[in-house]
């Protein structure tokens, strides 16, 4: 990078990139029915897995407000505990419970990430809105709904997405919680209120604020920041958006394009972002449901063909002492994050490794958030067959990765036994996640959601969920009333 001074003090132009963003939360009308439904799914879904990770110690450890025993007035609720935090405070909270399993939606592009992750902020920030309207009805203040909340979930997923197109930040080492930062800080701004120059200014202060490296989610230092990085980037977002609106915080008018200083000459090699689609409702519309296994995404058509061939050595009377080899044929992406030698650390390490999450439901018959874990983990079987295990690039899987009109997740599982036979290779193109299996997959997912839900609450505490979820309903109830459904008690 150049290190000469910049002298040319005369103010420069605001970057087209955040000056289109802003035009997109403040001015486009969502008209897609299929946006407005997938947002619900995945709004739903995406509480349910924050419930389900309130089942783990270590992700608790991390929750609840910074002093003990603090209770905010009006402030945010956090799904399935008692805490009623400050928006920021909530933002980490919400966001850290829905992404610690790895098990809440995903898109896959040139950038990698999980659009879900910004409910964290904009369910933090909208509740606590609604809180602080009725606490004070004289001021005439509106209290959002949900589908405010589900405006905001469509939009935040379309900036993020977008941005991870035609954007490696991975290539540069960034991690993707850069994109949950700017896109929670371009949606909440909305929500409280924010005029478009302000949120410029709050999308530039979230693209000059330090950003995460990759470090956390990859060998040898692969570990459980990796579940609480978009929690963080979700506060991050709602505290930059906040300090705008209180009139602390101005745009930095070119902060992606200026000179040595700049996000691109800084952190990108120099290059301008380069976009395959103006803003609409695409990503919502095409995004990726984790529904069968808690597993990276880029594992997921893998673990169901590892689940197929686990019944398939049972027909042909073949254990896994029998297996000579594995060959895995995956795409590139699988590679360069997930394919993984040697010891295996820790959850987060375990649920970052194809090997692994192909061994477990080839030994098991399945592979659930508790698979992660040192007790199963501890079973010497699993890295006898993970030794076994080879994986090749498939050129035609990284290539239809990218497609537009295919983005799928290929994986293809080929099990060749000591005595010179093999099983018939078994390939899965797209997982039941995907927009082309939408019809499979609904039913499953509704399935998780009310398995999640039991898993937290009483049979009767879940039902009023379940009838307070359903399409036609959900979207006129007061953010609040809803959110209250899923508190506890101290």
């Amino acid at each position: 990078m150049p290190t000469e001074a910049v002298h040319d003090n005369k103010a420069a132009d605001v970057d087209q990139v955040l000056k289109d963003i802003a035009d997109y939360v403040h001015d486009y009308k969502i008209e897609s029915p299929l946006a407005w439904e997938t947002a619900r799914l995945c709004l739903i879904d995406t509480l349910g897995c924050g419930l389900e990770a309130l089942n783990f110690e270590q992700c608790t450890k991390l929750l609840g407000p910074v002093v003990p025993g603090t209770i905010v007035p009006n402030g945010t609720k956090v799904p399935g505990t008692p805490y009623q935090l400050d928006p920021i405070r909530g933002a980490f909270n919400i966001g850290t419970a829905i992404r610690w399993l790895d098990y809440n939606d995903c898109w896959l592009a040139a950038e990698w990430g999980h659009p879900s992750d910004n409910l964290g902020g904009i369910l933090a920030v909208a509740d606590w809105l609604a809180r602080t309207a009725k606490s004070n009805p004289s001021k005439g203040i509106k209290v959002p709904t949900i589908k405010a909340v589900l405006e905001a979930m469509i939009k935040a997923h379309e900036i993020q997405g977008c941005l991870a197109l035609e954007n490696s930040f991975n290539r540069v080492g960034l991690d993707h919680v850069v994109l949950v930062k700017v896109a929670t800080a371009a949606v909440v701004s909305k929500l409280l209120g924010l005029t478009r120059e302000q949120n410029i200014a709050a999308v530039s202060q979230a693209w000059v604020d330090g950003q995460s490296l990759r470090t956390y989610r990859h060998a040898p230092n692969t570990m459980s920041r990796k579940s609480w990085a978009a929690g963080d980037a979700c506060s991050r977002a709602v505290n930059l958006a906040l300090m705008v609106k209180n009139g602390g915080v101005g745009v930095i008018n070119s902060v992606l394009t200026a000179k040595i200083w700049g996000f691109y000459d800084v952190l990108f090699k120099g290059k301008e972002f380069k976009f395959q689609r103006p803003y609409g409702s695409y990503v919502m519309e095409n995004i990726l449901f984790k529904i069968s296994y808690p597993a990276e995404f880029h594992s997921q058509t893998a673990c169901e063909a590892a689940m197929t061939l686990h019944h398939k050595l049972k027909e042909v009377g073949k254990t896994i002492e029998d297996i000579k080899h594995i060959r895995i044929r995956t795409q590139d992406a699988a590679i360069r994050i997930i394919d993984k030698k040697g010891p295996l650390h820790n959850y987060a390490d375990r649920d970052h490794c194809i090997q692994y999450m192909v061994a477990v439901p080839l030994i098991f018959g399945r592979l659930t958030t508790t698979d992660y874990s040192d007790a199963v983990a501890s079973d010497p079987r699993i890295d006898a067959l993970r030794e076994k295990m080879e994986c090749v690039e498939d050129l035609k899987f990284s290539a239809e990765y990218h497609h537009p009109d295919k983005r799928s997740i290929g994986n293809a599982i080929l099990i060749t036994f000591k005595d010179g036979t093999s099983l018939e290779e078994v390939e899965v193109e797209y997982p039941v996640g995907h927009k082309f299996r939408r019809e499979e997959g609904i039913p499953l997912l509704m399935e998780k959601f009310a398995r999640h839900l039991r898993g937290r609450f009483d049979e009767d505490k879940a039902a009023k969920i379940e009838n307070a979820s359903i399409k036609g309903a959900i979207e006129d109830i007061d953010v609040d009333k809803y959110v209250d459904l899923y508190v506890t008690e101290l």
